[in-house]
């Protein structure tokens, strides 16, 4: 007898998209223009930096997302059909300003790029629940997360005077936090153990390797590229630092991989997990970052703790708190990122000369990170209840981490 996968998601899936499509066509056709004032030099500087954060954001998540077995396809379908409408979505938010005063939403290379890194914030939530939900609960989900993410910049923006670049790179936090919210409102009895399809094989293995050292290799990019380059080799300075900050991330996690396997061998998913975290740690830090070697201790100090998050938290947090993270976002993303807040912290208080400087900075940034963490929180929870749903015909516990659910194969089509 075949297996008997979800209902056909006809009624719930196209509808959405066609109309949320046909929505964002007709605000762009009415609202929208292309902000031609810029000069050749300007593309020309911005457009690798473009095409970089773009990679990152489709090759890098999407082929991330496939080491499960059989959820490849999913991983890295609903990867690109998500970051195709959340960005969007992004660049209709973001320019809301430009709107009120301007009457027309100007997009240029550089709102491209923000709104593809406002769309990163929303994958890194996906991640918590990936192989759990169906595409009409990912598309729900970036479009909710990538509202609550770019209110919470305008917030740090408008209230603390946070600068874009920081704001911006609160990402990690924001994303991973609504995430693990959003999975521990989903939670479902008896995933404490590994769901039955919830396997790893080196083929797919070595598919979501190819996707980590695409996001390994671009990661300079996605750093620096909000950096303001009117200051002469600040650019220079962030790309520098995230290279050494991973560089070290890699060396560490592998030795933390083998010192924490009862068999002394490497674990690729190990690897995966904590390999990047030098890169998201060095990025939160970006703007206080001045020297290399500072860079090269946080990414060690962001593997490390990134090593122990994986190894430890992620099966304490199922456990105790019934949060089942299905990509480690907590020991990826969450932990590097807040190990970033702290250095920036620290770093910004050591080279201020002015005491009374230092404490008003102290005071804003911790409210940044306050502020962050209540709408994420906040904003998780909510989004977990919206898709809880029955009405979204969510897949029962035996379909998930199948890709036979949503994906048509026919070489298993039975023949009658």
């Amino acid at each position: 007898m075949p297996p008997q996968y979800a209902p056909s998601l006809r009624s719930r899936l196209a509808p959405l998209l066609l109309f949320l499509q046909t929505g964002f066509i007709i605000i762009f056709a009415f609202y929208t223009e292309i902000e031609r004032n810029g000069n050749a030099d300007d593309f020309s500087k911005r457009y690798p930096e473009f095409q970089d954060v773009n990679v990152i954001v489709i090759l890098g998540f999407g082929f991330l997302g496939t080491f499960l077995v059989r959820h490849g396809f999913s991983g890295s379908g609903f990867n690109l059909l998500v970051a195709a409408m959340a960005t969007q979505w992004a660049l209709i938010l973001n320019g809301v300003e430009s709107l009120y005063y301007r009457g027309r939403l100007r997009i240029d290379l550089k709102s491209l790029i923000v709104a593809e890194m406002c769309t990163a914030s929303a994958l890194i939530s996906i991640g918590a629940v990936l192989g759990k939900t169906n595409p009409v609960h990912l598309i729900l989900i970036g479009l909710l997360e990538v509202s609550g993410f770019i209110l919470n910049k305008w917030l740090l923006q408008f209230l603390l005077n946070t600068r874009p670049l920081i704001s911006i790179m609160m990402l990690h936090i924001f994303g991973s936090l609504f995430g693990l919210m959003l999975t521990a409102t989903l939670y479902r009895k008896g995933s404490e153990q590994r769901f039955e399809k919830e396997k790893f094989d080196t083929k797919m293995g070595l598919f979501s390797m190819l996707g980590t050292v695409v996001l390994w290799m671009f990661w300079p990019s996605f750093n620096s590229v909000l950096v303001d380059d009117r200051t002469p080799g600040r650019k220079l300075e962030a790309v520098c630092s995230t290279y050494l900050a991973l560089a070290v991330s890699a060396v560490t996690a592998a030795a933390m991989s083998v010192l924490s396997n009862p068999k002394g061998k490497l674990h690729l998913i190990h690897l995966q997990s904590c390999i990047l975290a030098g890169g998201v740690a060095v990025g939160v830090s970006m703007s206080a970052v001045r020297h290399p070697w500072e860079a090269m201790i946080i990414g060690f100090a962001a593997a490390i703790i990134s090593s122990i998050g994986f190894q430890y938290l992620k099966i304490h947090m199922l456990l105790a708190f019934q949060c089942h993270d299905t990509c480690a976002i907590l020991s990826s993303h969450a932990l590097p990122g807040l190990l970033g807040w702290i250095a920036h912290l620290v770093l910004q208080i050591k080279d201020s000369d002015d005491h009374t400087v230092a404490i008003r900075f102290a005071v804003f940034h911790i409210c940044s990170l306050l502020i962050t963490i209540a709408l994420s929180v906040t904003l998780g929870i909510l989004t977990g209840l919206l898709i809880r749903l029955k009405f979204w015909r969510p897949p029962q516990y035996k379909n998930c981490f199948d890709d036979q659910a949503f994906w048509e194969f026919s070489h298993l089509a039975v023949r009658k």
